[in-house]
C-alpha cells in the first residue's frame, strides 16, 4: 500500500488554472520538507489522480484546497483543513502547518464527535452556498462553450443559414445550430442539479435535475436554475431528517430509489412551479432592461459589465455578468457577451503589462506570473488577475475595474458582436470586427496596468520608509532594503511562510522581558528552530542591548541572528499582563512578534523585519490581532 504523508484535492469553478495551480504549490512545499503528498486534481476532464480508501486511511492529514464539492465526507475522522482553492496556490506551507499541528481540526460530516483535544471543521452556510454555486457552474461551463461554439460556426455560413426558408440556408449549418441550441439548454438543469448535488449528494443531483427542468421549461433561465438547485438540495436535506425516524438498515434502498426523488421532486418542482410566473416576468425585465440598456446608453452598460466581471475574477459575481451574456446569447443576442469578454479578458492582460512596466515593483514569482497571464487572459481566464488583486484589494480591484469598464463600453459603443460564450482570441474568426475589439481589450488593459504599476511601486516605496517604527540602526538597515530587493528577489519573503501554529503562544506567563526572552528561546529549541536556548537568549539579550525593540501599542520585536539557528523562523506570544518594555510610545507590551535568523540571513533578516513594519502601520490588523482568541486564528490573519 502506497502511504503518503498528505493527500489533498483541489478544484476551481473553472477546472482550467488555479486546479493545477494549487496542485503544484501542495506538492513543491510538501517535498521541500520531506514529506509525501498526492493531490486528487478536480479539473475539467474529470478527477485526476483520485484517492483511494487505502491512501486516505493512510494519509496523516488532508488539505482540501478548493471552491467546488470534492466530496470530504470522505475524509471523515481526519485532521483536515479546508481553504479556498486560491489559498492553496498562496499559502502552501501555512496549509501543511495547520494540517500537521497536533490539535488540527478533526473532520466529522454530520452527527458524532471530535474527541475532547480537538475541535471539529464545520462548513459555514456561506462558503457551501459558495461551493455549491461554483460546482453548477463548473459542470455547466462546458456545456455552454460546447454549444455556444457550435452555434457560433453556423453562423459563419450566413446569420440566416439555419433558416429553411432563407437563400443563405445551410443544412449543416443548420444541424450544427440544433445540436449547439440542444447542448445549450441542458446549461441550466445541469447548473441546477451541481448545485444540490454538493449540498445533498446523489439524491440532491436527481431532484436537482428534475427542478432544473422545470426552469428551463417554464422560461425562467439561468437565475431559476440557481434557486431551484438551492431548492432541490435544501429540501432533500429536510426529507433526509424527517425519514429519519425509519429504521435505515431496512428502508435504506426505499428511500435513496422511491422516497427521496418522488418526494423532493414532488415538493421542490411545485415549488418551482409556482414561483415560475413570477420569475419569468423579472427575468424577461432584466433581459429586456439589458437589451434596451444596449441601445440607449452603452457607456452605463459598459461600466457595470466592467465592474461586475473585474470584482470577483471568476467568482459569483463575475459569473452572474457572463450567465447572463450566455443567457443572452442562447436568444441570439450577441452583442452583450462581446462586452462581457473584454471585461474578463482584460485583468489578467493588465497584470502582465503592470509587470513589464514596473519590473522592479513586483517580486520574482508576481513577475513570473504576470507573463504567463498574457497567455491566461488571452483564452478568457480571468482568474489569473487574483493574486495581484489579493495583494492590496481595496486599490487594486478598482484599478481593474477601470479597464475592463473602458473595454466594454469601447467594445458596446462601436457594437461589437462576439457570437461565442468563451475562448478569448481563439473565437477572433468569428467576431465581426476583431481587430477593434483586440485594440479595445488592450487600451483597457494598458490603463489598468498602467495604474497597477504605479500603485505597486508606490506601494513598495512606501513601505520602505516605514522602518522609523524600529530602532535606528534597523531603520537603516531597511532605507537599503529597495537596492536589495531589486538585485535579488528578496520582496518575495512573506511573514506567513515562516510561521507555523506550534510557535504561537496565548497567554505566556511572564513578569519581566527577561522572562519573556527565556521563553521564546526554549520554544525555539522544542520547534527545532534551534538547538542552544542559552545561546538564543544571549543573542536577543544582545539586541535589546543595542536598543529596545518596543514598537507601538502594546506590541514588541525582539530578534535575533545567530549560527545556532537552523531556519528563519517567526515566534509569536500573547502575555498573560503588559510588562515593562522600553517602546516608541512607552507603553507596556503584552504581544511579541520575535524573528529567529540564521547567521548568514541578513536580507531576509531585513525583509521580515520591514513586512511586520508594514503590517503595524494598519490599525486594523493590531485590532484583529488582539481579538483572536486561537492560535489557528492568528496563523489565518497573518497568511490572510
Amino acid at each position: 500500500m502506497s502511504k503518503y504523508d498528505l493527500i489533498a484535492a483541489t478544484g476551481c469553478a473553472t477546472g482550467i488554472a488555479h486546479t493545477y495551480m494549487a496542485q503544484e504549490a501542495l506538492i513543491k512545499a510538501a517535498r521541500e520538507r520531506g514529506l509525501t503528498m498526492k493531490v486528487e486534481t478536480h479539473g475539467q476532464s474529470g478527477v485526476d489522480e483520485p484517492l483511494t480508501a487505502e491512501e486516505i486511511a493512510g494519509a496523516r492529514a488532508v488539505i482540501i484546497a478548493a471552491d467546488i464539492d470534492v466530496h470530504p465526507e470522505r475524509f471523515a475522522g481526519k485532521p483536515l483543513v479546508m481553504v479556498p482553492v486560491a489559498a492553496g496556490i498562496r499559502q502552501p506551507n501555512n496549509l501543511i502547518d495547520e494540517a500537521l499541528a497536533p490539535y488540527a481540526p478533526i473532520y466529522l460530516p454530520t452527527g458524532g464527535r471530535a474527541a475532547a483535544t480537538t475541535a471539529t471543521v464545520k462548513i459555514s452556510p456561506m462558503r457551501l452556498a459558495y461551493t455549491s454555486l461554483m460546482n453548477g457552474v463548473s459542470h455547466m461551463l462546458p456545456l455552454v462553450v460546447a454549444g455556444g461554439v457550435l452555434i457560433a460556426l453556423s453562423m459563419l455560413f450566413g446569420i440566416y443559414s439555419m433558416n429553411p426558408d432563407s437563400s443563405q440556408y445551410n443544412a449543416y449549418a443548420a444541424m450544427l445550430n440544433h445540436i449547439g441550441t440542444i447542448t445549450m439548454s441542458l446549461m441550466v438543469p445541469v447548473l441546477s442539479a451541481y448545485i444540490a448535488e454538493t449540498i445533498a449528494k446523489r439524491s440532491g443531483l436527481i431532484v436537482g435535475f428534475a427542478v432544473g427542468m422545470v426552469a428551463q421549461y417554464n422560461g425562467i433561465g439561468f437565475l431559476g436554475g440557481i434557486i431551484g438547485g438551492y431548492l432541490a438540495g435544501v429540501i432533500v436535506l429536510g426529507l433526509q431528517h424527517l425519514l429519519s425516524i425509519l429504521p435505515e438498515r431496512e428502508f435504506r434502498g426505499l428511500k435513496s430509489i422511491f422516497l427521496y426523488p418522488v418526494l423532493g421532486v414532488l415538493v421542490a418542482g411545485t415549488i418551482m412551479w409556482f414561483i415560475s410566473a413570477p420569475m419569468a416576468s423579472m427575468n424577461a425585465a432584466l433581459m429586456n432592461f439589458l437589451k434596451s440598456m444596449q441601445h440607449a446608453d452603452p457607456v452605463v452598460l459598459g461600466v457595470i459589465v466592467g465592474v461586475m466581471c473585474a470584482s470577483d475574477f471568476g467568482g459569483p459575481i463575475n459569473k452572474a455578468a457572463y450567465l447572463t451574456g450566455t443567457a443572452l446569447l442562447a436568444s441570439g443576442n450577441t452583442l452583450f457577451m462581446a462586452g462581457v469578454s473584454a471585461a474578463c479578458i482584460a485583468p489578467p492582460l493588465a497584470t502582465g503589462i503592470a509587470v513589464l512596466l514596473n519590473r522592479k515593483a513586483f517580486t520574482r514569482d508576481e513577475r513570473g506570473a504576470g507573463y504567463v497571464n498574457f497567455v491566461l487572459g488571452a483564452t478568457h481566464i480571468t482568474e489569473g488577475a487574483i493574486p495581484f488583486a489579493a495583494k492590496n484589494p481595496l486599490l487594486n480591484i478598482p484599478i481593474f475595474m477601470i479597464g475592463s469598464a473602458v473595454a466594454a463600453v469601447l467594445t458596446y459603443i462601436t457594437r461589437i458582436h462576439v457570437p461565442a460564450p468563451h475562448g478569448g482570441f481563439i473565437i477572433l474568426p468569428l467576431v465581426d470586427h476583431p481587430i477593434l475589439w483586440v485594440v479595445f481589450i488592450l487600451i483597457g488593459a494598458a490603463i489598468s496596468g498602467g495604474l497597477l504599476a504605479l500603485s505597486a511601486g508606490r506601494s513598495m516605496q512606501k513601505h520602505l520608509t516605514v522602518a522609523p517604527a524600529m530602532d535606528d540602526n534597523t531603520a537603516k538597515q531597511v532605507a537599503a532594503y529597495a537596492e536589495q530587493t531589486e538585485a535579488s528577489g528578496l520582496g518575495e519573503n512573506e511573514l506567513g511562510s515562516i510561521l507555523s501554529m506550534r510557535s504561537i503562544v496565548m497567554d505566556m506567563p511572564t513578569q519581566t522581558r527577561d522572562d519573556v526572552l527565556r521563553q521564546l528561546a526554549e520554544l525555539a529549541v522544542q520547534n527545532g528552530i534551534a538547538d542552544n536556548a542559552a545561546a538564543v537568549y544571549r543573542k536577543y539579550q544582545e539586541r535589546e542591548d543595542q536598543g529596545p525593540t518596543g514598537m507601538v501599542q502594546g506590541i514588541a520585536i525582539p530578534h535575533a541572528k545567530d549560527k545556532m539557528v537552523e531556519r528563519p523562523a517567526m515566534l509569536i506570544a500573547r502575555l498573560q499582563q503588559p510588562i515593562p518594555w522600553p517602546s516608541m510610545d512607552e507603553q507596556p507590551v503584552d504581544i511579541i512578534i520575535s524573528f529567529l535568523i540564521p547567521d548568514s540571513g541578513d536580507a531576509e533578516h531585513v525583509a521580515y523585519l520591514s513586512n511586520t513594519a508594514k503590517l503595524l502601520t494598519h490599525q486594523s490588523f493590531i485590532k484583529q490581532l488582539r481579538a483572536a482568541k486561537t492560535p489557528l486564528q492568528v496563523m489565518t490573519l497573518f497568511r490572510e
